[in-house]
């Protein structure tokens, strides 16, 4: 599996779901919202680190493309959020040490190398063996073997 970028898949999307998935966005800010004035904002800011658009983006992506579809880009949403905690590590330890630009672009590289080094390890390293070649549901498929 490699990653891809496909503009013209752009016009196939309707707009009741690209209503949809602004909508749940916008739902999960104003909860985070909520909860964050109602018990402070270190508690919103939790509630704020939850993907507020995944939930309604693997729903549209399986009835476009299927179940194995939705699977890997859920994958690949786990391999973003462990690049998202070393983004967040590297801004909590070096916020007060470093000039802003400075931490920012450590934090950034921290962030782009784990996910690429996240996704590297679980997907490109398997590519070359024939049994994992095909992905269904979470599991990798044997019968390909």
């Amino acid at each position: 599996m490699k990653p891809n970028f496909q503009p013209q898949q752009l016009r196939k999307t309707r707009l009741t779901e690209y209503l949809l998935r602004f909508g749940f966005g916008g739902a999960v800010a104003l909860v985070a919202s909520v909860i964050g004035h109602a018990w402070g904002p270190r508690v919103g800011g939790l509630f704020l680190a939850f993907p507020a658009l995944l939930p309604a983006g693997l729903l549209l992506v399986k009835q476009h493309d299927g179940r194995g579809a939705a699977a890997d880009d859920a994958r690949g949403a786990v391999l973003g959020s462990l690049g998202l905690m070393g983004f967040g590590i590297v801004i909590w330890g070096a916020a007060d040490r470093l000039a802003p630009w400075l931490s920012l672009t450590l934090a950034l590289a921290t962030w782009i190398g784990v996910s690429v080094g996240a996704w590297w390890a679980v997907f490109a390293r398997r590519s070359g063996h024939a049994r994992c070649n095909r992905v269904v549901g979470t599991a990798f498929d044997e019968s390909d073997a």
